[in-house]
């Protein structure tokens, strides 16, 4: 994931997302196994409500230090350069498309967090080590310009085999594979759909179909995307981008609309899931642990949707009437198993690139 070009949709709209570096008083801010204070490694586009934080502090006593270290690949490049020295105690931002390559560098130390029991199984991808811990998912889908598909009387594609279809010819902007999150996630979208082979062809149809590839979100979002309250209304109504987008699109709209101004197409998503783990090594194990069972927590987790526009990964979560009313929630979004993911992602963006390119 990668994330925070996932997370960019809340940050870019709503503006209202930061960063707390340090919740509670006090000057320390060392981490070690006798220390007040536990260290979170993550993403740039962390976000959590201060108050939730200032929370944990309350109850367990561990004020929580922020290290952020650039996107989700970057800070798991660190995270393994560093390994068996950490920079802080649990790393949160792995997905599912890094999470192979963190386990096989040995990152965590297995750890059950308390509340594990109501996260869905599907999200348990290391459920035989619970080396990491499930913390909140989303998903990559098409999104839709209301209006143009109203204007043209023309019905939204639902599918992937949509796509391909005349009547969605030069209508669709995508992000580049190589160089963007949603991007890589539409591939891997049409990699589980169509299998190892099957993927090549579709690809070539939507070439012929007149996708258009830029190098990232926001270039998609704002710049391509006639549907962007935000953008410079573009000319193409089918754009990759997340099932969350359409609550962000109206979370600061002083008079609420009926529906949000775009739609998503649920037939073709992309199912990433976001861990945290306790690093090996870490010097403040103890703070570690409860600050892994408070990420699981249910004040936590109902914190996660409008400061990180994901869905909570604990199933009795209960989510914000923005979510509710202009989310969608995909019942059968694609998955790849994380190991197949890292056994081909290199050679299939590299087929991608020579065949899209």
């Amino acid at each position: 994931m990668n994330s925070q070009l996932r997370r960019a949709i809340s940050a870019a709209l709503l503006g209202s997302l930061a960063l707390s570096a340090l919740v509670g008083c006090g000057e320390d801010t060392k981490s070690g196994s006798d220390s007040k204070t536990v260290t979170l490694v993550t993403h740039d586009s962390f976000a959590a409500s201060k108050a939730v934080l200032k929370e944990f502090t309350k109850e367990t006593g561990y004020k929580v230090r922020v290290q952020a270290g650039g996107d989700a690949g970057a800070a798991v490049n660190q995270a393994i350069l560093s390994k068996g020295h950490p920079q802080g105690d649990v790393f949160f931002g792995v997905d599912n498309t890094l999470l192979s390559r963190a386990l096989d560098n040995d990152l965590f130390t297995p750890y059950t967090a308390k509340g594990l029991d109501k996260v869905p199984a599907a999200l348990r991808l290391d459920r035989a080590e619970h080396r990491v811990t499930p913390v909140d998912f989303g998903d990559i889908c098409v999104n839709y310009d209301r209006k143009y598909f109203a204007d043209k009387k023309l019905t939204p594609p639902r599918t992937l085999d949509d796509l391909t279809r005349p009547a969605y010819k030069n209508l669709l902007v995508t992000e580049n594979a190589a160089t963007s999150s949603p991007g890589l996630g539409f591939l891997l979208a049409t990699a589980a759909k169509y299998g190892d082979d099957g993927w090549k062809g579709y690809w070539k149809k939507l070439r012929t179909n007149g996708v258009e590839v830029v190098d990232g979100w926001e270039q998609a979002y704002y710049d391509r995307f006639s549907g962007s309250a935000g953008g410079g209304k573009g000319d193409r109504p089918l754009v990759v981008s997340y099932a969350s987008s359409p609550p962000a699109e109206v979370a600061d709209a002083k008079s609420k609309p009926a529906k949000a101004p775009t739609g998503v197409a649920t037939g073709t998503c992309f199912r990433q899931v976001e861990f945290a783990g306790l690093l090996n090594g870490a010097g403040n194990t103890k703070g570690g642990k409860a600050l892994l069972d408070f990420l699981l927590s249910k004040r936590f987790q109902e914190d996660v949707p409008l400061n990180m526009y994901v869905n909570p990964a604990r199933e009795d979560a209960e989510l914000p009437e923005l979510f509710t009313r202009y989310g969608v929630r995909i019942a059968d979004s694609a998955t790849l198993a994380p190991q197949k993911i890292a056994k081909n992602r290199e050679s299939w963006v590299k087929t991608w690139s020579s065949l899209v390119l």
